[in-house]
């Protein structure tokens, strides 16, 4: 994908119809240019809420993903098995849900973005060789009580988590 300059991400949404609502509404007042999200979505009737982006995006499966046909159709196939890779302005990003391959992908150099979630922990860690680590923490607020995401400055490499207004 080319001319990306903002990227929305999300995690672990756990079927919460207002905190996926107010990441959508977020990500469409950013004017992000595309969102991933990193599993853990749950249910295809969420599809409702993330087709209201004014943007493509593109989703892995995490491990509370149990209707995969379901999430496969609602969602278009936009939808994949992790870990997923697609190039975003001649860099390369790859998203998964569980961190158990993150230390290994930190030290392959021609990766530029590691997203992932499963811990419900927003995180972001600046590799050595340039690339970025993020988790943007649980859409959901399930566990945390806070419902965050982030957004991705491709240009510039910036990370800004951000706790979400939940609207009723």
């Amino acid at each position: 994908m080319e001319n990306i300059k903002k990227i929305g991400i999300m995690s672990d949404s756990h079927d919460n119809l207002p905190a996926i609502r107010a990441a959508v509404e977020l990500f469409n007042r950013e004017k992000v240019d595309l969102v991933i999200h990193a599993g853990d979505i749950v249910a295809p009737f969420t599809a409702k809420e993330i087709k209201k982006l004014s943007c493509p995006y593109r989703m892995v499966f995490g491990n509370n993903d149990g209707e995969i046909l379901g999430l496969h159709h609602s969602f278009d196939g936009n939808i994949f098995p992790p870990p997923y890779s697609m190039k975003i302005n001649k860099k390369k990003l790859i998203a998964l849900h569980e961190p158990t391959l993150v230390a290994e992908l930190k030290h392959i150099s021609s990766l530029d973005f590691i997203i992932y979630g499963h811990d419900h922990t927003a995180f972001v860690e600046h590799i050595s060789h340039g690339a970025l680590v993020i988790n943007p923490g649980e859409c959901g607020g399930w566990l945390t009580g806070k419902c965050t995401v982030a957004i991705l400055d491709v240009t510039n490499s910036e990370v800004k988590i951000t706790e979400l207004k939940l609207i009723p």
